[in-house]
């Protein structure tokens, strides 16, 4: 019975599984984590045990060389600088290898903040000045030139076990934050960062492996660059530094055994997103297809979005930092079509983002509290009016939404690096995501665990029933949602439900709104006709007794 109602979830849900994009079935642990201080405890568990014969492999979109996995600020007892645990496990024998995101261009040009891709130039010099890792930081300049390499990937391989963690997460300082997202600041305003991962173990994991492990093959098989580097300690004085000097470690080994984990009721997919080039840049008509990644790209994530969207009947859950297009994308990857046809048949359609910028984009820091454009035009507006009210938006003030996560159902969870635009969707940012459906109450359980957090209430025994109730848990983002006995104020007024009590509010609905119904308006119109006429017929009556006086 369990294997029948698992094979009814992947085939609504899910893509079918092939060779080069496999189906793991009852065989991998998939755990998903909230926020940087439980992802950071769990890659500094890792890394504590890891010793001679281990690997230890990192890619991401940037790596800050000074940050402490403890959060701990430099000055205080305890402080470790990354670059210097990663160093101190490659000089125990522990095969330590990190891939950066870098572009030649916009990573030669100093005072321009093109992305993070100068400043990933000097991570690299950083982590270098260490004799144990030099040769195992690689900086991948390749693929799109408008794109970059966007996969946040942790491999740890230690005592014989191989664990992949997947998701949103870099290793930056200011990741380190958990709810209520009060710790860090944007000047003297408060500021909060809310992001996930996966953790995988079992063979899904091992597909995580082959994925770096092409990705450290073609970076290795760049042509030699340089970049223009202000002079400091480490560059010797010189002005233009190589990217990638040899020699470097051989090519990474195929992904050691990973033994089948107890997982019933589960099916997991790991999932790529790739353009077909592996050199595309501005000005230069030179560029190759990939050499062992896949040669003409792939969009599984998309693909795998758009079937879950597709097979959706109850609710759509989505939390992401951009629900709008910015340049790379393409009309054929968006996604905002089927969002709109999942609200026509009566699914709900709640879109979380953020209430403040990521910093290092620039520009005004807060957003505004509206609907965004590419939403409004590709879902709202082409929906009947009676059906946009199965849409909302929610910012959450003070914070930056990084996750890029989907729920649907209860059943079906995406969590990984890939943004809701089209630019990920297409491969324009490589791009890595990792995909559930199950039987049991994961995703559920996932669900109550964020929305607990959004509302800033503790998932309490007394509360939790109600939270995964789904009915009465989806009027938290729109009162119309709520069931017809539920009583007046819930999810807005402290104990109702039995349980509910906020700490505070930070949910911020920005729309769609119903339109307003054309009936009160005739009314409205009408009653001030006749008030017009009361007040004409007054002035009349007291013109006429004030002239027989």
């Amino acid at each position: 019975m369990a294997g029948t109602a698992l094979d009814a979830l992947t085939d609504r849900y899910l893509v079918p599984g092939t060779a080069d994009c496999p189906t793991f079935r009852e065989d991998t642990e998939w755990v998903p984590i909230v926020d940087g201080v439980a992802y950071f405890a769990e890659l500094r568990a890792l890394l504590d045990r890891a010793g001679p014969g281990d690997s230890v492999l990192i890619a991401g979109l940037n790596l800050e060389p000074d940050m402490d996995l403890t959060g701990r600020e430099p000055g205080e007892d305890g402080y470790e600088p990354l670059a210097d645990r990663l160093a101190r496990l490659a000089g125990d024998g522990v095969d330590v290898r990190v891939l950066l995101t870098a572009a030649v261009f916009s990573g030669s040009v100093p005072g321009v903040a093109i992305g993070p891709f100068r400043a990933n130039a000097f991570a690299a010099l950083a982590l270098r000045e260490r004799p144990e890792l030099r040769g195992r930081v690689l900086l991948d300049w390749s693929g799109s030139g408008i794109g970059c390499h966007h996969q946040k990937i942790v491999l740890a391989h230690v005592g014989g076990e191989l664990t992949a963690f997947v998701g949103g997460l870099d290793l930056s300082a200011n990741r380190y934050d958990a709810e209520p997202h009060d710790r860090l600041a944007v000047g003297d305003e408060r500021w909060g960062w809310h992001d996930g991962a996966v953790r995988l173990r079992g063979p899904a994991a091992a597909r995580v492996w082959e994925v770096y492990r092409g990705r450290w093959a073609e970076a290795a098989s760049l042509p030699p660059r340089r970049f223009l580097a202000a002079p400091v300690p480490w560059t010797s004085g010189k002005q233009w530094v190589e990217m990638n000097p040899e020699p470097y470690p051989p090519g990474l080994p195929p992904a050691p055994p990973a033994p089948p984990q107890h997982a019933p009721g589960t099916a997991v997919q790991v999932l790529r997103s790739f353009r077909p080039w592996k050199i595309d840049h501005f000005g230069t008509l030179y560029r190759r297809h990939w050499t062992t990644l896949p040669r003409y790209g792939v969009q599984e994530v998309f693909h795998a979005l758009t079937a879950a969207i597709r097979g959706a009947e109850h609710y759509i859950y989505l939390e992401d930092q951009y629900f709008f297009e910015v340049p790379g994308g393409r009309r054929a990857f968006r996604l905002y079509g089927l969002l709109r046809d999942a609200a026509a048949r009566g699914v709900k359609v709640v879109l979380v983002c953020s209430g403040r910028r990521d910093p290092t984009e620039g520009g005004v820091n807060k957003f505004r509290r509206r609907v965004t454009g590419d939403v409004q035009r590709g879902v709202i507006d082409q929906l009947a009016p009676a059906d946009r009210g199965n849409v909302i938006m929610h910012r959450i003030e003070d914070l930056t939404v990084h996750t890029k996560l989907t729920l649907v159902d209860d059943v079906f969870a995406a969590v990984g690096s890939a943004n809701f635009f089209s630019r990920s969707m297409r491969g324009t940012d490589t791009e890595l995501n990792t995909v559930l459906v199950t039987t049991g109450t994961r995703v559920r359980d996932l669900r109550v665990r964020l929305w607990a957090e959004h509302l800033r209430t503790a998932p309490t025994p007394e509360l939790r029933p109600y939270l995964e109730d789904l009915a009465l848990a989806l009027g938290m983002w729109r009162p119309e949602w709520l069931p017809p006995a539920a009583p007046a104020g819930t999810w807005r007024v402290p104990g109702y439900p039995a349980g509910f009590a906020p700490e505070e509010r930070v949910l911020v609905p920005v729309g769609p709104w119903p339109e307003p119904s054309p009936r009160p308006l005739r009314r409205a119109a009408e009653g001030a006709r006749k008030g017009a006429t009361r007040v004409a017929e007054s002035g009349k009556r007291a013109g006429r007794s004030l002239s027989s006086s």
